[in-house]
């Protein structure tokens, strides 16, 4: 979708409060990758993304930008964290593994659009194989009865939906699982033996028996319909080049490989390890993968880490000279708790309304109480380890947790005012805590 630069930013703004110039570097990072694919093709090869670094506090909303962003234009992403490369001394896991992932991730989403596709013939076909295994069961109900009429009957109900919970037994393909090789650093390697398609139509597939209720047995024979109307190279093919094109791979925790001049020895020598491993990656290389190879130079790296003990200078300067665009996000403040309590599509607030609105409980959070709860975060994050907007979390679970605990559903529809009385109430200790510290010099 050809969004501009500030329609991101407005749509980003639905469930990141802040970060302005973050939101502003992802955005215009997004538009160019637009402006990009109308150029020609000779021009566009040599347009590469600007891949950016952020720094900020753990809970100030990394994480979320780059998300909200891959999901906003539907592209393929994926989220790694820099220190599982470590994690086996200095042969962590496979480095590559990140980009094998996010083809996965474009093979998931090209094929869910690709079964939309099909969805009207591959419908019309299931509903007459559910009406096969159906009219055999009432068949046995109604012996006496024509096979047409009982046909007719099973057709009708099924298109109703009052057949959904009957208990039918049906032949399914018995899959065989790929077979993944293991040990360090291998975890990317799958196999992906499938002796089916390599002995072609030598081998029968296998099927088994499964009693299954009607709601289910349509899902399974969907996935199989689908599986067979579905071009697979196509598939593959398109998925390879979207991954290629749009795919957004986000790499957390990229300041615990920053060596932080300990000696070149030890654990200095592995994070220098890794970040020499990630540096083609993220320079452009091809990447060997089970649906095919796949060009890294097009892809758009995000990284980002707190750098509250190394910096980022501390990276080497090859891969610091591959993420041009560096965005610091700030510190979260009481203003900005209140209005993350308030305004998000997914305030934590309205999460906890929906879900004891289930056990007839409709939350009333009044302003008094939401400004209580925004201060009370703030004082936490600065005296404590600073969790950003997950304090709230924290905080919003300690406050609602006997409501919680002892909603059951059985009672009436019920209004529960959550006012700065409520607050004081079933907060006291982090009040008293916030209480004494204006008497601590």
């Amino acid at each position: 979708m050809d969004y501009s630069p500030k329609q991101i930013t407005e749509q980003l703004g639905k469930y990141i409060i802040g970060q302005d110039a973050a939101k502003r570097a992802v955005a215009v990072a997004l538009r160019n990758r637009y402006r990009r694919s109308q150029l020609p093709d000779e021009v566009r090869s040599e347009i590469t993304p600007k891949n950016i670094i952020m720094k900020g506090p753990t809970g100030v909303g990394k994480t979320e930008i780059a998300r909200r962003l891959a999901k906003l234009v539907g592209a393929p992403f994926v989220k790694v964290e820099a220190t599982k490369y470590t994690e086996v001394g200095y042969v962590g896991r496979d480095v590559e593994s990140m980009v094998r992932d996010l083809v996965e991730v474009s093979i998931r989403l090209v094929k869910e659009e690709k079964q939309k596709e099909v969805e009207i013939k591959a419908t019309e076909i299931v509903n007459q194989k559910l009406a096969s295994y159906v009219t055999q069961v009432l068949k046995q109900q109604k012996t006496d009865t024509a096979e047409s009429v009982l046909r007719a009957q099973a057709e009708h109900e099924l298109k109703e939906g009052k057949l959904d919970n009957l208990i039918i037994e049906i032949d399914v393909v018995d899959v065989p699982k790929n077979i993944t090789m293991g040990g360090p650093g291998m975890e990317g390697m799958e196999m992906g033996i499938d002796l089916g398609n390599i002995f072609g139509g030598m081998m029968p597939k296998k099927t088994k028996r499964r009693k299954v209720n009607v709601k289910q047995a349509r899902e399974i024979f969907m996935n199989e319909e689908c599986e067979k109307l579905i071009d697979k190279d196509a598939l593959n093919t398109e998925a390879i080049m979207r991954a290629e094109q749009t795919g957004i791979i986000f790499i957390d925790e990229i300041d615990k490989i920053a060596s932080r001049g300990g000696g070149g020895h030890g654990p200095e020598v592995s994070r220098e390890g890794v970040q020499r491993d990630i540096l083609p990656i993220v320079e452009g290389c091809t990447v060997q993968t089970k649906y095919g190879p796949i060009k890294t130079d097009y892809i758009l790296f995000i990284a980002a880490g707190a750098f509250h003990i190394s910096r980022m200078e501390d990276l080497i300067p090859e891969l610091q000279g591959r993420f041009p665009i560096r965005v610091e996000l700030t510190n979260l403040n009481k203003a900005d708790f209140l209005k993350i309590l308030t305004q998000p599509e997914n305030a934590v607030t309205k999460q906890y309304t929906q879900l004891l609105k289930v056990d007839n409980i409709n939350l009333v959070f009044e302003k008094d109480a939401l400004g209580l709860i925004a201060e009370i975060a703030e004082n936490e994050n600065l005296t404590s380890e600073n969790l950003g907007a997950r304090r709230l979390h924290n905080i919003v679970e300690q406050l609602l947790e006997d409501i919680s605990y002892n909603a059951t559903g059985k009672h009436p529809m019920m209004d529960v005012k959550i006012d700065s009385a409520f607050v004081n109430k079933h907060l006291h200790k982090e009040m008293k805590k916030q209480d004494l510290r204006k008497y601590v010099l």
